[in-house]
């Protein structure tokens, strides 16, 4: 009994050093993860907190500048901050003058500063989940350190999600916490640290994939044998589908009010892939019901999220088309945006397929993921390529040359070599036999009744 208890306790102390060494590591570079849209978040949540517009500028203008003074640390993995070009002094002048000229030129409304036109800021008005959860944190720990625990329980919640996610669909121990690591070491756990609201998203969409797994998948056994013993195996294990549906449901919810486009482009990638999968397993004739009503809740809310931006006036896919093709609104919308936009596709596509061919990480791990999908069968498969063909579709909306050595867009994507290379660790599934096992004799007798009536079936023939 205590060598199991022991066992039972593995998975949990894994969890936590895996969590500990990359907050370690990440205090390496505990500032200069700034981005341009970072000061557009961060003045929204100083605003939302009670600053004053104009108080929350300056302080979100003054943390860009300082961060944007600290050199790309290489300990940190995955991370491309641009070279610094300017001073902070002159980055706090040139900021400073954005916003006294657009606040001259009509935008003087909104929870963000006004770092831009008013319909380009627009897009961040639009996101209020990210900032509204920042607020405790920068209000408790300032800008900095806010900002840095904030991106740390982003990451580590998502890490824990893709690790229940494996065991909840009866990977081993070994195999969820690979899937934890996987998804802290890839550009996920870098794009979760950094100050935007895509890490937060990225995180809810792992809740989203955790909920699909328990809506679809046979709970494993629960025993000291089988390893799931403790947390989180014993959580992983006793789920049922009412959780996995409040997981679905509440994490695309969340998802709406951080980057509800994400939502959208999530929830209809699941509700494809889960359509298309009840429809092949009605065709092998296998039970295909619990598959179905995945994808009509998925459907769903497709629906009530499209239904939802279009109602709160948020900005739509043909903004985000003019959005690309106008420089941010500076220049006149394009009668028909969409000829270009395509143009543009074309050009982003084929310059990224050259970038993967100079760098082939993900090749490679796309390529293992293919094998894990031929070698294994599991219900996280197909949910895992539905995560990837989201994150996909959401970089074909935005098809931005800017974004080409970047990995925020497309960190969707990612989740599939996180969630599928983790299950080559674990040995195929072998099929039960349909012959019963020999009982043991003990003293003449058999070892349970049940055995004994295949005994006698056979000694009968």
């Amino acid at each position: 009994m205590p060598n199991i208890r022991k066992k039972q306790h593995l998975g949990l102390i894994g969890m936590l050093l895996i969590a500990v060494s990359f907050a370690g590591l990440h205090l390496t570079a505990v500032t200069g993860r700034a981005s341009p849209d970072t000061k557009n978040y961060l003045s929204y949540a100083l605003s939302l907190s009670g600053e004053s517009r104009e108080e929350a500028g300056r302080r979100a203008i003054a943390y860009s500048c300082a961060s944007g003074q600290h050199a790309s640390l290489s300990p940190v993995p995955w991370t491309n901050r641009k070279t610094v070009g300017e001073s902070e002094e002159q980055c706090v002048r040139r900021l400073g003058d954005s916003v006294a000229y657009w606040s001259r030129h009509g935008n003087t409304s909104g929870m963000t500063a006004p770092f831009a036109n008013q319909r380009f800021m627009a897009i961040f008005e639009a996101r209020p989940g990210y900032p509204l959860f920042l607020v405790p944190f920068v209000a408790v720990f300032g800008i900095t350190w806010g900002l840095w625990l904030a991106g740390l329980v982003i990451a580590l919640a998502g890490s824990v999600c893709v690790l229940l996610t494996l065991r909840a669909a009866g990977a081993s121990r070994r195999a969820g916490l690979a899937g934890q690591a996987l998804y802290l070491a890839l550009p996920t756990g870098t794009v979760a640290m950094n100050p935007l609201s895509d890490g937060l998203s990225l995180a809810l969409g792992t809740a989203v994939v955790l909920g699909c797994v328990l809506l679809l998948r046979d709970r494993p056994r629960t025993d000291g044998e089988s390893g799931t013993g403790g947390w989180p195996g014993a959580w992983a294990a006793a789920a049922g589908p009412r959780t996995g549906a409040a997981l679905v449901a509440g994490g695309l919810v969340l998802m709406f009010f951080v980057r509800y486009s994400q939502a959208l482009l999530l929830a209809a990638a699941l509700a494809g892939v889960l359509l298309v999968r009840a429809g092949w397993l009605r065709r092998k004739r296998r039970q295909f019901t619990p598959v179905l009503r995945a994808a009509a809740l998925c459907a769903g809310l497709t629906v009530c999220i499209h239904a939802g931006a279009h109602l709160l006036g948020w900005p739509m896919g043909r903004d985000s088309a003019q959005d690309l093709l106008t420089h941010h609104y500076q220049r006149p919308d394009l009668p028909n945006p969409w000829p270009e936009f395509f143009v543009q596709e074309g050009v982003f596509w084929s310059a990224w397929l050259r970038r993967q061919a100079a760098s082939p990480v993900l090749p490679v791990l796309l390529a293992l993921s293919a094998w894990a999908l031929l070698r294994r069968r599991s219900v996280v498969l197909p949910i895992a390529l539905a995560a990837g063909a989201a994150g996909l579709l959401n970089q074909a909306g935005h098809p931005n040359l800017g974004q080409l050595y970047g990995y925020r867009l497309i960190v969707f994507l990612w989740l599939l070599p996180v969630l599928a290379i983790p299950l080559l660790l674990d040995r195929p599934s072998r099929e039960p036999s349909p012959v019963p096992a020999q009982p043991e004799e003990v003293g003449g007798g058999q070892r349970d009744g049940t055995v004994g009536v295949a005994l006698q079936v056979r000694e009968g023939a």
